[in-house]
């Protein structure tokens, strides 16, 4: 499994992380942006299969947070 991964479903340009060890599976959703440098902005247990939808919109609330406030400056 590669460690990291393209999630188009939330954004372009957003990857996820995948990390598992003896406790369980663990990802971190962020985007690569050269102007702030890395923004994790999500990360959670993954417990299914498949993300859940809900954590897909909590990644999505939090990236457009993130640009709303970027485009404030």
């Amino acid at each position: 499994m590669p460690l990291s991964r393209p999630m188009p479903s939330v954004a372009p340009g957003v990857q996820e992380l995948r990390v598992r060890d003896r406790d369980g599976i663990y990802r971190a959703i962020y985007l690569v942006k050269a102007d702030r440098g890395v923004l994790v902005f999500h990360a959670f247990e993954k417990k299914t299969q498949k993300t859940p939808p809900y954590e897909i919109a909590v990644a999505r609330r939090r990236l457009r947070e993130l640009i709303d406030e970027e485009a404030k400056g």
